[in-house]
């Protein structure tokens, strides 16, 4: 062989290394399967990724695009969502099911292509068909671009908080029973911080999660909050969080002795190790403001563990929360939260909009239907229970909406999601009509010109109760100008509107018996999910669809379906 032949063999296979070592880095392979764990002194078979519980990390720099091939080898059909990737121009591998994609049967495969913008933080992905989300979860890590830095000092190294329900029952028979019965799911037996319940439940000491520190260092928490129906309080004993992101975009450092995380929310927070070496307890409690809701009202514990030798240990505290209903200050922590907003990560807030919608998110019920042995009413006073957006409760229909969009499929869907409630009254009152509770049936979606600025307003409802709200929106974030209790007010709220650095998330707690606005610049053509991430009011129909049409420019428009979309 000639030395140029040698040469050119030898830079041929260099490159073969170098593309298989990115193809690795970019790659992951998901095998849906059942599992055996135990906890709380019982073993149960859960569905999981990979075998792990939680899931497997997936690790990223910003703007990457990564490649997980899903196989299903599990007994139920499933979809996997990346919560919080905007997946631009790529709502096909967005995930939720009967939106974006039918489910992938049991035995089949889908490759799914994850496009991260600017995302850069804590971000999570999970299953998006039916509760299935309970176990088969798991984190995405965003870091800055190669060359680029955090807009705070390094940390020494990540901890990550997943904080999340646990059933002793089938989570399959919770949603059967939530269906049957018409009224509220059955409690959770548990909250868990990284897949255990910690001290306080039993048989659980053994498998407490422990984070070792060393005191003076600084360590960056990634929370995760992948409960399906709790807001949870967090915090350390006698330590301080410092918030510095929300949902992958960075914010002003603000100090705090707990944080509010509502489920589907991320936040990264520093944690300087500053206290006398010994063991803390980290703990994670039920924040709820319903009235009559059914809710498990303990506590999930974790221990930080300074690596030093200190004398003998003191009793571990709990640290300290306000009470499970204080509405007040769950959301001065929810809405003091500010994007950075510095010249290198600008807040881009739509300060001109082109549209503003208001709509009621409540819950309803329905009157007990009176031929249906599949169904009983064990809802408020015999009726089963239901959820909506501007009085109408959405209906998944038999092919995802997605398809039917690209495909011009006729009679999937309305686009007639209305811009404001079809009746205006006092939204907040405590006392309200029963006419009022009944919500209508349909899969009724909103479509927006590509390059459009919306202003979305959630005005919360209290029929039936009310309660706080995580309202989570795919393929976009927006930025939270605005929120109050009561009424909104279209006239004068406006103009206490926060343009400059309000923060800007995926998911925001709508508080009960207020409204929050928020924006966002349409510039991501698809179909995208809006939703309560509350699994149970996500269930009852509080829900849409957003719909971006093409811009005008190849750049701007929707890429075409995958060749192995999972059929219908």
């Amino acid at each position: 062989m000639s030395l140029k032949s040698l040469l050119v063999a030898i830079f041929a296979c260099v490159l073969f290394v170098s593309d298989a070592a990115a193809i690795r880095r970019g790659y992951h392979r998901f095998v849906v399967r059942e599992a055996t764990y135990t906890r709380l002194c019982e073993n149960k078979k859960i569905l999981t990724v990979n075998g792990m519980f939680p899931g497997p990390t997936i690790e990223a720099y910003q703007g990457d695009t990564i490649t997980v091939d899903v196989h299903n080898r599990g007994n139920y059909n499933i979809t996997i969502h990346w919560h919080g990737v905007k997946m631009l121009k790529n709502p096909w591998s967005d995930g939720p099911e009967y939106i974006t994609q039918c489910p992938i049967k049991p035995g089949g495969r889908f490759r799914q292509n994850v496009i991260f913008a600017k995302e850069v933080g804590t971000l999570w992905w999970h299953a998006h068909s039916d509760w299935f989300r309970a176990t088969v979860h798991g984190p995405i890590f965003i870091y800055p671009k190669p060359g680029f830095s955090y807009p705070f000092p390094k940390p020494a190294a990540e901890i990550p908080i997943i904080l999340g329900q646990w059933w002793k029952g089938d989570i399959v028979r919770v949603l059967q029973q939530l269906r049957f019965t018409g009224g509220q799911p059955i409690d959770s037996d548990a909250y868990m911080i990284n897949g255990q319940p910690g001290d306080l439940y039993p048989c659980s000491q053994n498998g407490t999660f422990k984070a070792v520190v060393k005191k003076r260092e600084t360590y960056l928490l990634r929370i995760i909050n992948a409960a399906l129906n709790e807001i949870l309080y967090f915090g350390i004993d006698n330590h301080t969080l410092i918030t510095v992101a929300t949902d992958a975009h960075y914010s002003k450092p603000q100090s705090s002795q707990y944080v509010v995380v509502g489920p589907g929310q991320t936040l990264d927070c520093l944690l300087h190790a500053d206290q006398t070496p010994a063991s803390y307890y980290m703990a994670a409690s039920p924040y709820v403001s319903g009235r009559g809701v059914n809710f498990s009202n303990t506590t999930t514990t974790a221990i930080l563990q300074y690596d030093a030798i200190f004398p003998i240990a003191a009793p571990m505290e709990l640290p300290l929360f306000p009470a499970y209903n204080d509405t007040l200050a769950a959301m001065n922590f929810s809405y003091s939260l500010r994007s950075l907003n510095s010249q290198e990560h600008p807040a881009e807030v739509p300060r001109e909009i082109d549209q503003r919608i208001i709509s009621t998110i409540s819950i309803n019920a329905r009157p007990c239907p009176t031929a249906n042995p599949n169904e009983t009413c064990q809802g408020p006073n015999g009726t089963r229970l239901a959820a909506s957006m501007n009085k109408i409760s959405f209906v998944r229909p038999p092919i995802d909406i997605l398809e039917a969009y690209f495909y011009k499929i006729p009679a999937v869907f309305l686009r007639s999601f209305p811009n404001r409630p079809p009746f205006v009254f006092n939204y907040t009152a405590d006392e309200l009509p029963l006419d009022l509770e009944v919500p209508k049936s349909g899969t009724k979606v909103k479509v927006f010109k590509y390059n459009s600025s919306v202003e979305l307003v959630f005005q919360n409802t209290n029929i039936l109760g009310g309660i706080d709200h995580p309202m989570h929106l795919h393929g976009m974030n927006f930025f939270v100008v605005g929120w109050g209790f009561g009424n909104f007010d279209e006239e004068n709220d406006p103009m206490n509107y926060n343009l400059d650095d309000p923060q800007e998330r995926n998911t925001i707690i709508v508080p009960r018996g207020g409204w929050t606005a928020v924006r966002f610049k349409a510039m991501n053509p698809g179909v995208w999910f809006m939703h309560c991430h509350f699994e149970r009011h996500m269930t009852w129909g509080m829900d849409t669809v957003f719909i971006i049409t093409d811009g005008s420019r190849p750049e701007e428009r929707m890429l075409p379906p995958p060749p192995d979309m999972p059929p219908c």
